[in-house]
């Protein structure tokens, strides 16, 4: 019976979308931005070092490493003079190389919605400006880093909006400084914009087109940073961007999995989502996302509530957050424990909590690539 009441709100929740009505705001369709960064067709083109450069698209990150490492240090600075865009963008290169190459872009930049991004001293690791614009930013020091984290945030977020100062700890760049901060020394925090966000709640936000494209940008950031020779990131995850992970998780290299203000991962439970990394969830009692059903029906919905035990992750109190983007707040509960799992220190963080057994993770690795084409 309960399940039939389920379907039936999954039901009227696809014919609210869909209609527009029940209260739902109506969010602006996004084409979700794909493929290779701007100016690869030049890059392609390109015989400056008398060979074929490594295609932005097809090239894997580990490739794109390898190809750097062969090049001398000038003929690196030709590449970042001649295509600053690719160069930025291109995931593998070596991240000094993408901070100047993204600050000379940015420079060359005329929308003023750019503009903060490009002020002194910012270590900007990806930026696009096609559509929204897309960016990823980094807080310490990436090379030196013991620990690193990526932050992937949810709706209405681009590069246009990033620096946005009002709910700023509910912002990508104010929920990685926040998150560094916390976490203190040892640690790195990048926040990747990397992917169009719905905008609004709307048909975007209710199914998993976005999401998916975006998982697929995600995966690759983050093989691009193990390329790099930087450790396995944690990743955090806020709400669409739950979506984001659940649907990276099975190939993405992490160590843990962090989702909060969730409306579920497109997954049954921690099992469904074929990933070793350890997985948390956090859910405030004041966040409204509590008020969307978990379900899935006619491709709308995301599925299971993390935070609900029955999903299996590892409970992130969040006591003291106050709504849907008051997880990043210094002083809460929630900030607390980020911060440890950031760090690393699992036991600080859920001190009751077992550990995963080590073979199982590795046979959850060897397993991931012969799941590829097992439907979700």
């Amino acid at each position: 019976m309960r399940r039939y009441a389920r379907t039936l709100v999954a039901f009227a929740l696809a014919t609210s979308v869909v209609a527009g009505t029940a209260g739902w705001v109506s969010g602006d369709a996004q084409q979700a931005l794909t493929g290779p960064p701007p100016g690869s067709a030049q890059w392609r083109a390109d015989r400056a070092l008398g060979a074929v450069l490594p295609d932005p698209e097809r090239a894997t990150p580990g490739e794109v490493a390898a190809f750097f490492a062969g090049l001398s240090a000038d003929e690196r600075q030709l590449l970042l003079i001649r295509h600053p865009s690719v160069v930025g963008n291109l995931d593998g290169a070596p991240l000094e190389l993408r901070y100047r190459a993204n600050s000379l872009a940015l420079s060359a930049e005329d929308d003023p919605r750019y503009h903060s991004l490009a002020a002194s001293g910012r270590q900007v690791l990806a930026f696009d400006p096609r559509g929204c614009g897309q960016v990823a930013e980094v807080f310490g020091d990436l090379r030196t880093a013991r620990r690193v984290s990526v932050v992937v945030p949810g709706s209405d977020n681009d590069a246009g909006t990033f620096d946005r100062k009002v709910a700023s700890h509910g912002a990508p760049a104010g929920m990685a400084r926040t998150l560094h901060t916390a976490a203190g020394p040892g640690t790195a925090v990048i926040a990747w914009v990397g992917y169009t966000t719905p905008v609004g709640v709307g048909i975007d936000a209710a199914t998993g087109g976005l999401a998916e494209a975006g998982a697929g940008r995600l995966t690759r950031f983050a093989e691009g940073l193990t390329a790099d020779g930087l450790p396995a990131p944690a990743v955090f995850c806020h709400s669409y961007g739950s979506v984001v992970c659940g649907l990276a998780a099975h190939r993405l290299p992490a160590t843990d999995l962090v989702v909060l203000g969730s409306p579920g991962m497109r997954a049954d439970d921690v099992g469904g989502l074929r990933t070793s990394a350890r997985v948390w969830a956090a859910k405030d009692p004041t966040d409204w996302i509590d008020d969307v059903p978990n379900v899935r029906f006619a491709g709308l919905g995301h599925g299971a509530d993390p935070a609900d035990p029955a999903f299996g992750a590892r409970r992130v109190p969040a006591d003291e957050a106050r709504g849907h983007a008051g997880y990043f707040e210094p002083g809460t509960d929630s900030l607390r424990t980020f911060a440890a799992i950031a760090r690393g220190d699992t036991a600080e963080a859920a001190p009751d909590a077992t550990e995963p057994d080590p073979a199982e993770a590795a046979l959850a690795l060897e397993a991931a690539p012969a799941l590829e084409g097992v439907a979700r």
